[in-house]
């Protein structure tokens, strides 16, 4: 809830235009669901617990701006933007909005010690 109350709208649907037929909209907005997409990742869900968070939980309803009777979307609505995301090469665009408005906020800083992940499974070396 901290983010619309904070950051305010952190994904404009201009973002996205690129990856969506430019007649007619998309069902759901591509702000929503790469809002959405953070939500779940913070909350390790999958796509069906995503959506039924998006139908079900005022927490999740509040954040994205929507009504309380507001019937959600279909859980493969998640794979497609990211098929959408990657075949347009836009899914960096999710990470520079959250920075950039974590940034605005003052959440960031320059400098200081980075710590990295050695052992994380894209970047271990094999011999």
């Amino acid at each position: 809830m901290r983010i619309r109350d904070e950051f305010g709208v952190v994904f404009e649907s201009e973002r996205f235009v690129a990856a969506f037929a430019h007649r007619g909209g998309p069902s759901v907005s591509p702000g929503m669901l790469a809002l959405v997409s953070v939500l779940q990742y913070a909350e390790r869900l999958t796509d069906r617990q995503a959506a039924d968070a998006v139908r079900g939980r005022i927490d999740w309803k509040y954040a994205l701006g929507l009504q309380l009777a507001d019937p959600g979307f279909d859980f493969s609505v998640l794979s497609e933007f990211r098929d959408r995301l990657i075949a347009h090469r836009l899914e960096q665009q999710i990470l520079d909005a959250i920075l950039a408005q974590c940034n605005k906020q003052g959440l960031l800083r320059a400098g200081g010690r980075a710590r990295t992940d050695s052992t994380h499974p894209r970047h271990r070396l094999h011999p």
